[in-house]
């Protein structure tokens, strides 16, 4: 499932962007997907940009340091070791900066080690699907709410790029300027921008090896070495909203429902556990979290940022919101004034 508490050096948000404009891709309509780039590749329409980008990310091996950046001045920092075999694909993420941590994932099965405490999370994530999907909804069409046109090249980590710039078309959802390496289309760096087209965050390869001979068993058998370490899993069930009774009064355009779960609460003694409701348009993602109200515990409402992450908290009746997405703070506040528990 997406994880918004996830680190963002194994997310990259610029391969979530690509892999999730796949499936939008695939399914926008002719008259969509010949809407074309200006530029030297005219030829290619957002959604073959979008594909090509997807395409080799999934079928390339490689090895490389990643860095993401935001407008406060955080900076985070991991070395990346990627692998696949057909549909199989592999991965090692180890932080360079922060708490030590190294991540595993084989397709959706992810384990987290923390060394300072011996303990290796394990989880599923299904929503991932093939690194580095971030796949969020197969039913909305990028073209709709996201213009695209090829602004010109450049050179990152020594390698020569195109330079792709994704422009919303309302106000509801961030922009995205893109740097896809130009033999392989391998995204190599991303940024997020505002209404204002001003960087609210950086993710970029300050060193890239391509093709690199990095083996599958060997990640796995890393994967599997648990002997020693105590394992915590993460326990999510499947539900609906509306099982657990709430809905949206009204739609936030564009936005749509993509899955739930009800997460054990971590805060006891709370009869209900948190649900997480996820939504997407294609691009952007917003999670809903909703517990019982702890007044101890949640204390302050409003919105809050942290780089591109917005995140809006919100007493609704006898319960707590807590909404979470690399979306403008009005998407937040869309949600939580449309979110209502079902009488």
């Amino acid at each position: 499932m997406i994880d918004t508490g996830m680190p963002k050096l194994i997310l990259a948000g610029l391969w979530a962007l690509c892999a999730a404009s796949l499936a939008s891709a695939q399914a926008a309509p002719a008259a969509q997907q010949g809407t074309l780039i200006q530029g030297q590749h005219a030829e290619r329409s957002i959604s073959e940009w979008l594909m090509r980008m997807h395409e080799a990310s999934r079928v390339r091996s490689y090895v490389g340091t990643f860095v993401v950046s935001s407008n406060t001045g955080s900076m985070s920092t991991a070395r990346i070791w990627h692998a696949c075999d057909g549909d199989l694909q592999v991965e090692r993420v180890e932080s360079l900066t922060g708490a030590p941590r190294s991540t595993f994932r084989r397709n959706d099965e992810v384990i987290t080690f923390l060394p300072e405490s011996r303990v290796a999370r394990t989880e599923k994530r299904e929503s991932l699907g093939l690194f580095p999907n971030l796949l969020k909804s197969s039913e909305t069409s990028i073209p709709e709410f996201y213009g695209a046109r090829r602004v010109g090249g450049d050179r990152v980590a020594g390698f020569e790029t195109d330079v792709v710039q994704l422009a919303p078309k309302d106000n509801l959802r961030f922009g995205y300027r893109i740097w896809s390496e130009k033999k392989t289309g391998l995204v190599v760096k991303l940024q997020t921008l505002d209404t204002e087209n001003n960087v609210l965050e950086q993710a970029a390869f300050s060193e890239l090896q391509l093709d690199a001979p990095v083996r599958i068993d060997k990640l796995s058998q890393m994967m599997a070495a648990t002997d020693g370490w105590r394992i915590e899993k993460a326990e999510a069930v499947k539900t609906t909203a509306g099982a657990e009774g709430w809905q949206l009064k009204a739609a936030v355009p564009g936005f749509k429902p993509i899955s739930c779960y009800k997460r054990p609460s971590t805060a006891a003694p709370v009869p209900e556990g948190t649900m997480q409701w996820i939504f997407s348009d294609g691009l952007a993602a917003v999670s809903l979290f909703v517990e019982a109200y702890d007044r101890q515990r949640h204390v302050q409402e409003g919105v809050f940022a942290s780089g591109a992450t917005q995140t809006l908290t919100r007493r609704i009746q006898d319960w707590w919101l807590t909404a979470v997405g690399e979306v403008p703070p009005q998407t937040l506040k869309a949600f939580g004034q449309n979110l209502e528990r079902r009488k």
